[in-house]
């Protein structure tokens, strides 16, 4: 880890602009534009809601968080040590009393599956689905210090498949944790698209056998390399199209329009990217330009938030809203130890 890396407090400043994107976007969610600005008043004059009440995203976020860093301070990441503890978070967050903020069917699904310890994780996979489940709360992967190329990949997609198999939220979970890392240690946002574009392109027909075991064989591919293509090709072509949108969209216009929704994983990624990339050094513009969206809102804004707190730290968020957060202290808590 790079010292202006801990200087800024990336791990911090991502985990934290993920929940205040999350509380931004839950009273906008399932609401169109004109809805919105009837319901909040201007986009850009947008406050963070009182109490701020987070939803999903920031919860399995912390849950992925939790196993993910049991399963480091036992020795080596690998298959074996991520599976067990991170599994065992997801049913925690299942059966949580505070699991009633709207959870999507997938995770819930492949949640009760995988109660059943004596059921490989993969016969809970929900393979068809490619729901922005999984790489909204992927963003730990990215901010966990000291990890490989390999390991940051095989985890991004096997916490992405224990409940979505699908290719594409397999790709675009390795992707959005990609952009988390590479904007924690210092790359240019102005070249983070193009980044994005060679590593899906690198990528392309890889499969990761050591992390995802026969998953693939769930789907109806002929080979691994086909699986995993499907899914990286999904993700090359919406890196298209936010290449043009950086250049084109203006910022007072619905950024869903652009490239896309965000109820799928590759549009959640392109979409909160865009917020981002409009308003790079303007991290509340940019949530609350996601959050004023007539898609996924709070995943798109939690997105947001977590590549513009590693881009720019902790301090990018003002204390009248980070300290009132929901969940502040396990925040604080995750992002202290990867920033330490």
């Amino acid at each position: 880890m790079t010292s202006t890396t801990v200087r800024k407090r990336a791990a911090t400043g991502a985990l934290t602009g993920l929940a205040l994107g999350d509380a931004l976007g839950f009273p906008t969610e399932f609401n169109d534009v004109p809805s919105i600005l009837a319901k909040c008043g201007p986009w850009r004059e947008m406050d963070l809601p009182t109490p701020a009440i987070v939803t999903d995203d920031t919860q399995m976020t912390l849950a992925l968080g939790k196993g993910l860093r049991t399963a480091m301070d036992r020795g080596v990441l690998d298959p074996e040590s991520l599976e067990r503890p991170v599994r065992e978070e997801f049913v925690v967050w299942y059966e949580s009393p505070e699991n009633n903020r709207a959870p999507g069917n997938t995770c819930l699904r492949a949640c009760s599956l995988l109660k059943a310890e004596d059921r490989p994780w993969q016969d809970a996979s929900q393979i068809h689905s490619k729901g922005c489940g999984a790489n909204m709360r992927v963003a730990p992967v990215g901010l966990a210090p000291g990890l490989s190329d390999e390991q940051r990949a095989g985890a991004a997609q096997l916490q992405s498949a224990l409940t979505h198999g699908h290719p594409t939220a397999l790709a675009a979970s390795d992707l959005t944790a990609h952009a988390v890392h590479l904007l924690a240690q210092g790359a240019d946002p102005a070249g983070l698209v193009g980044l994005l574009r060679s590593y899906a392109l690198d990528n392309r027909t890889r499969y990761h056998h050591e992390w995802l075991g026969d998953l693939w064989t769930r789907g109806q591919d002929p080979d691994p390399e086909h699986f995993a293509a499907r899914g990286w090709d999904e993700c090359l072509a919406v890196l298209d199209r936010l290449r043009d949108a950086v250049r084109t969209t203006s910022p007072e216009t619905d950024p869903c329009l652009a490239t896309g929704a965000g109820w799928i994983a590759e549009e959640a990624l392109a979409t909160g990217l865009l917020c981002f990339l409009m308003f790079v050094d303007e991290p509340l513009t940019a949530l609350r330009r996601a959050a004023c969206s007539s898609g996924d809102s709070d995943s798109i804004a939690c997105l947001a938030g977590a590549f513009a707190g590693a881009h720019l730290g902790a301090d990018a968020w003002p204390a009248e809203w980070a300290d009132r957060i929901e969940y502040r202290g396990d925040l604080i808590t995750l992002g202290a130890l990867w920033d330490a």
